[in-house]
């Protein structure tokens, strides 16, 4: 079945005359009628009665009419559709995100974007840095972001953003909240809430215990949202990214003396093409003055 013969079927439908439909498609009656007699034979049966004046749908044709309708209205919706990505009408951008990576980050950048593009469609993937790695990999993420993927896939592009510290995230009743600098004597009696999905946990309990701080105590927190809460609570306390948001609720200082930073990075695929959108995103947040926000 080619897409012509339905157009050509359609028109007859509609105006129940043959040499009607072939000015109104622009061919020639016999085309138009070749076409519908092959149609016909594909699909085992008249769909037409030629009668005089008008033609008529058959009961085949009746039953066939929404079906090859749907089947056209899709094809023409494609093209359509199509038409638009490769005019830059439409904007498309896959992105994976690591739990630990604040979106507030990229909206002054997509703000920027959307104004480029008549229609935007964005899709976040969230997942551990493993996770943005597989994702990109699988071609179901053009772009990921992520503060460490550890690996060694010869294909991923790196493009490191910027460096940021750790500080300590305290309740504003917490006995620290009034202190200017806390050094890590000061934590010794503290409870820790490990933040499990950030990539640089385990490295920043290693760093507290070679100071002969006790993490072992403390609670395991797998959502940010949690995390924040139980230190508004003063169930406990967390070493945060400097970009991670605390509500005013909260007070977050330096700790003299513990070097805690990570390296936020931007990941692509080499070689493998990408949409406008995602080359755009890119030249922007390889271009951005990341020093006010990562101190």
């Amino acid at each position: 079945m080619e897409m012509h013969q339905v157009r050509y079927f359609l028109a007859v439908a509609q105006l129940l005359n043959f040499t009607r439909a072939a000015e109104e498609c622009n061919v020639t009656q016999p085309s138009l009628t070749r076409a519908i007699k092959q149609l016909e034979a594909e699909l085992g049966g008249d769909l037409f009665r030629r009668e005089r004046p008008a033609s008529q749908l058959t009961e085949l044709g009746q039953r066939m009419h929404p079906l090859l309708k749907q089947c056209y209205d899709a094809a023409a919706g494609a093209r359509s559709l199509a038409s638009s990505f490769k005019g830059g009408e439409i904007g498309a951008l896959r992105i994976a995100l690591a739990h630990s990576i604040d979106l507030a980050l990229l909206i002054p950048h997509l703000s920027e974007i959307k104004r480029q593009f008549n229609r935007l469609e964005l899709r976040f993937l969230r997942g551990t840095s493993r996770e943005v790695a597989d994702l990109l990999k699988k071609g179901e993420a053009e772009l990921g972001i992520a503060a460490e993927i550890d690996e060694s896939w010869d294909r991923l592009d790196v493009w490191p953003l910027f460096t940021e510290a750790f500080e300590l995230v305290v309740s504003k009743e917490h006995r620290l909240a009034e202190r200017d600098t806390i050094e890590l004597d000061d934590l010794h009696a503290e409870q820790f809430l490990s933040r499990t999905f950030c990539e640089h946990s385990r490295r920043i309990s290693a760093s507290l215990r070679e100071h002969g701080i006790d993490v072992e105590q403390g609670h395991e927190i797998s959502s940010e949202h949690d995390l924040i809460e139980l230190v508004e609570a003063d169930i406990g306390i967390a070493m945060m990214p400097r970009t991670s948001p605390v509500p005013e609720s909260l007070k977050r200082t330096a700790v003299t003396g513990l070097d805690a930073r990570r390296t936020v990075s931007l990941y692509g695929v080499a070689g493998r093409q990408r949409t406008a959108v995602a080359n755009a995103v890119m030249r922007m947040l390889r271009g951005a003055d990341w020093r006010a926000i990562a101190g």
